[in-house]
């Protein structure tokens, strides 16, 4: 799907697509947040809010300025490079500091 569309919506909005949990938390700085991703155990993703091309709050400003936006909303934004192809089996796992990990098998 991503590779049809001009834009990802489609091919990453699909139910189960995007797991999230187990809770929401609303007391981080997002500012310089380590965000990781493993694939089976090897490290794919490592990164920060930091390196991110448009700040949260300019997201959220954009956004609530074309669609409302209510308490519990998730913007999903972009990834940075390093993940790929997974196949059924694969396990990956988020890890969000501030938050904690989160693992999902893929089915």
């Amino acid at each position: 799907m991503q590779r049809k569309d001009v834009q990802f919506t489609r091919g990453k909005g699909f139910d189960t697509f995007a797991p999230c949990g187990p809770f929401i938390s609303t007391a981080l700085d997002i500012k310089d947040i380590v965000i990781q991703t493993c694939l089976n155990g090897e490290l794919k993703q490592n990164s920060s809010t930091s390196k991110m091309i448009f700040k949260i709050p300019f997201i959220i400003s954009f956004i609530s300025h074309i669609m409302t936006l209510m308490l519990g909303d998730i913007i999903s934004t972009g990834t940075p490079a390093g993940i790929g192809p997974m196949n059924v089996g694969d396990k990956v796992e988020v890890f969000i500091e501030g938050i904690g990990k989160l693992e999902n098998e893929v089915v």
